[in-house]
């Protein structure tokens, strides 16, 4: 890789900034100090130090973020708050995007990457990751729901859904259940339950695939994803 282009990926500064750090004397490769800014590198081997310090390069980004209300899964929006805004500055220059979607009144798990190969493994239907939910549901629910759920459910416009599990967590006037799915249509969960007759009144996502939310974080807060939870993203890759 160009020596311009490692620097600049990094968030360093500009592609321009970073070629007049180079030609002034402020890079060195290995000790050497460096003034050609086409300068090849080995980004997995190369020691390179900008103004005394050293760049540890990194071509992708993963981040767990506990979805708060409020915000959409979207990387620019006129009118909301998106979830790239909840991120703090340090990431801006890898250009994370949401991987899948929550609605904007839905919490919980959301993962942030800018490894597009990734989010396809996770989000294609034909890969049926399973994606587990905590909902709290408007009337009760019972083993007749169940039922249908494993079977598929019609949608409000004649879709029929993969089979879901539904498991009845409590069930009174407002019903606790986990669902999961392996599809990730419009709203899917709430006009699921809207098929039989129930409201959702809170949505979270808890997990996906083998990524768990993680009970520390709050609404709202984000983190890289710890060594097994990367080690499982880099096996979807394979």
């Amino acid at each position: 890789m160009r020596l311009d282009r490692m620097i600049a990926n990094m968030g360093i500064g500009s592609r321009k900034e970073v070629r007049q750090m180079i030609r002034k004397g402020f890079v060195s490769v290995n000790g050497e100090t460096i003034t050609n800014q086409g300068q090849k590198v080995n980004v997995n081997e190369d020691i390179v130090i900008v103004n005394g310090e050293q760049i540890h390069y990194r071509e992708f980004i993963y981040l767990m973020l506990n979805k708060p209300k409020g915000v959409i899964s979207a990387t620019e929006d006129d009118n909301h708050s998106t979830v790239i805004d909840l991120l703090p500055l340090e990431y801006a220059h890898f250009e994370p995007f949401p991987v899948g979607r929550l609605d904007i009144d839905t919490v919980g798990l959301l993962l942030l990457t800018n490894d597009g190969k990734l989010a396809h493994e996770l989000t294609s239907p034909k890969k049926e990751i399973e994606k587990i939910y905590f909902a709290k549901i408007k009337g009760h629910i019972n083993d007749s729901h169940v039922k249908q759920f494993s079977r598929g459910v019609t949608l409000e416009d004649g879709y029929e859904t993969k089979p879901a599990k539904l498991s009845i967590l409590n069930s009174d006037t407002v019903s606790e259940v986990h669902i999961t799915i392996t599809e990730g249509k419009f709203h899917q969960v709430k006009r699921m339950f809207q098929a039989i007759d129930r409201e959702v009144i809170f949505l979270q996502r808890i997990k996906m695939g083998e990524l768990k939310l993680d009970e520390t974080l709050g609404l709202g807060e984000v983190r890289e994803l710890n060594e097994k939870e990367l080690s499982y993203c880099i096996s979807l890759k394979k």
